[in-house]
């Protein structure tokens, strides 16, 4: 199904601009570095701009803010936007305060986003200006599921044809789609969920992953979206007895580092809307 997507990422090289927060920010570095791009992080307003001029991808993920971030991000995305960069959103924790909403939406009114991923109760938040996202996790109400299934295909949609970008809602079942088309992804485990940041993980690896195959998109991004599910199986099965949370987080990381287009493509679980 995934034809060169990894091998592509490898080859190129992207280098991507982070502003993203301090919770994960050395995970998203060490998740770039092993899918084959390069990070680089800055959040200062005075040096964004030189930053994101000289990579391919820009990142931007609202999970800790602080007024030189928030400066930062809108003078970063201009700069990307106007040099035609792929530019993703990550709106961590929108619908949980007003400041991540008002921020989000307001990222979104000037910033033109190549990608949007976030969980459903935040990419909800977007569409109707407030939500009921419980602190950084979806509100389980909202979660996307086999009996609601066509209907969030739907709804993803019309949602990425309203902002003109491609949305990646990620949860125990993903949706990654344009107008036009959705890739539903079961890969994963529900024990990725004990580790900090898998999401801004992903966040920070899509960039990539679109960068380096920009003329297929899409398809690049619901790679990236399966090659973080798959790394999360193939970790969990190279687990030992009396390991945990922290080598599991490694163990991720390091599925990623080793995976490659057949790999990719064995363990998918995706169909095709």
């Amino acid at each position: 199904m995934f034809k060169e997507i990894i091998a592509n990422v490898r080859k190129t090289v992207p280098l991507v601009h982070n502003i993203t927060n301090y919770v994960t920010v050395n995970d998203v570095a060490n998740v770039l570095l092993a899918c084959g791009g390069s990070p680089i992080m800055s959040d200062e307003p005075l040096d964004v701009a030189d930053i994101t001029s000289i990579c391919g991808g820009l990142n931007i993920n609202i999970g800790t803010l602080n007024k030189n971030s928030i400066e930062a991000m809108f003078v970063a995305g201009k700069k990307a936007n106007e040099l035609g960069h792929v530019v993703l959103l990550d709106p961590v924790g929108a619908g949980a305060s007003a400041l991540r909403t008002d921020t989000a939406l307001k990222l979104i009114e000037e910033v033109k986003f190549d990608i949007i991923r976030g969980n459903i109760s935040e990419i909800k938040t977007l569409v109707l200006g407030s939500g009921t996202t419980k602190g950084v996790d979806a509100d389980a109400a909202d979660a996307v599921t086999d009996a609601n299934l066509q209907e969030m295909v739907k709804f993803v949609k019309e949602i990425a044809a309203k902002f003109n970008t491609i949305i990646a809602i990620t949860g125990a079942i993903d949706l990654v789609a344009d107008k036009d088309k959705c890739y539903v992804i079961r890969n994963g485990r529900p024990e990725m969920g004990k580790i900090t940041g898998t999401g801004c993980q992903l966040s920070g690896m899509i960039p990539a992953f679109a960068v380096a195959n920009k003329d297929n998109m899409l398809e690049a991004v619901a790679a990236a979206v399966c090659t973080m599910g798959a790394a999360g199986e193939i970790g969990f099965e190279r687990m030992l007895p009396g390991e945990g949370n922290s080598t599991y987080r490694n163990r991720i990381i390091d599925a990623i580092y080793n995976m490659d287009d057949e790999t990719l493509n064995r363990y998918a679980k995706v169909e095709i809307f």
